[in-house]
């Protein structure tokens, strides 16, 4: 991290308009080497990729109820639900057009009347790609369903999976953006400092999840706290990936993942914690192999590897546990990128990068994470 997280007239720090230029500049070029007349986003990374919007949390878990579309020649128009619309218009100047939303029907909704409010978009849609010349090409999306995809039948709009267009074009980041995650993972080391000041025997999970959620949202433009993992104790292995209200005891190991968004970017850092003592040398020497696994995989990446490269620094599951695939270890030993999404390319995993390999570029960002513990005891 160079700067400051703010900006200001005396230093260049990240651009943001260049920024925002230059991710519309890669999903035009990658629209239209597929043959795309554009792009139609419901998923909130794609959205603000697109945009440079930030979505409500409550529309997150809802993709319709707000979406974005980009034809190939870089026009984009936004649609936000309801009246919200004025609010985006004000702050999003940027755009080419901002309308309101039709998808009240997503996830059945509107119950009868979902597939007359599916047309009635989809007629939007195509009065849309009319204006840009480009109705009769592929339209790619990252989101269907039964009503959308019937809608887009009777507007004779070919609807296409894009999401390999769109992730491509996100994988590779700008400098810019390669700076926003280094302030994001500063960020997230400070919430772990943070973490140091309260862990202590007698503390609920719960109650250490809700300080660091608190410190989080303290911060200016953390705009998205995904998770905060913490699992104590027989929690920790297997990882619970979650929190509870278990009490924290004198001795426990503790695992805290902070998976916060700092203008929309992404961290997945993990910290382990013993908590009132020394941890044993049992546990030193468990902890170690993780972290052999964890540096023999970080030497290997550089441009022009592939995820089978770094995959195969990690051991198979059936030799370090006893599992029978690897998909039982999801997560144990694995890597994935890091973006508007917790999950960005590149996936890194024994589960399937050993026989269909990714090529590593220079500025993908991404996290690589190894775990190991004893059944129910600590990890």
């Amino acid at each position: 991290m160079s700067w400051g997280i703010f900006g200001t007239e005396a230093a260049e720090r990240i651009s943001w308009i260049k920024l925002r230029e230059d991710r519309k500049r890669r999903l035009t070029e990658k629209l239209k080497q597929a043959g795309f007349g554009g792009f139609l986003a419901f998923y909130e990374e794609n959205i603000r990729f697109i945009t440079g919007t930030r979505g409500a949390p409550w529309t997150r878990d809802k993709p319709g109820l707000r979406y974005a579309l980009i034809t190939n020649d870089g026009k984009i128009t936004h649609y936000e639900q309801g009246d919200n619309w004025y609010h985006t218009k004000r702050n999003s100047p940027w755009l080419d057009k901002v309308k309101y939303s039709y998808a009240v029907w997503i996830k059945g909704a509107s119950g009868p009347a979902s597939q007359y409010q599916a047309e009635k978009f989809a007629r939007d849609i195509r009065k849309e790609l009319e204006e840009h010349g480009v109705a009769d090409l592929p339209l790619g999306v990252d989101f269907i369903d039964f009503n959308m995809l019937r809608a887009f039948e009777k507007v004779k709009i070919n609807v296409v999976d894009g999401l390999s267009v769109i992730h491509d074009a996100r994988a590779v980041k700008s400098q810019d953006e390669v700076e926003a995650e280094s302030v994001a993972a500063s960020i997230a080391d400070a919430i772990h400092y943070e973490a140091t000041k309260i862990l202590r025997p007698g503390i609920p999970e719960n109650k250490v999840m809700a300080h660091l959620y608190d410190y989080a949202f303290s911060i200016p433009n953390v705009d998205n706290v995904v998770t905060i993992i913490v699992s104590s104790g027989p929690n920790t292995w297997p990882n619970y990936r979650n929190f509870t209200d278990r009490i924290i005891n004198y001795g426990d190991l503790v695992l805290i993942d902070v998976v916060i968004a700092w203008n929309g970017y992404h961290t997945c850092v993990y910290r382990t914690y013993s908590i009132g003592k020394q941890p044993s040398e049992e546990q030193k020497n468990y902890y170690q192999l993780a972290l052999d696994w964890l540096y023999d995989a970080i030497k290997v990446v550089r441009p022009g590897v592939t995820t089978k490269d770094i995959a195969s620094k990690f051991p198979p599951a059936s030799e370090v546990w006893g599992y029978r695939e690897e998909e039982e270890a999801a997560a144990n030993l694995w890597g994935h990128g890091l973006g508007l999404s917790h999950y960005d390319l590149p996936l890194v995993s024994r589960i399937n990068s050993l026989d269909f390999p990714y090529e590593i570029k220079e500025n993908m960002t991404l996290a690589l994470e190894t775990q190991h513990g004893k059944l129910f005891k600590w990890g």
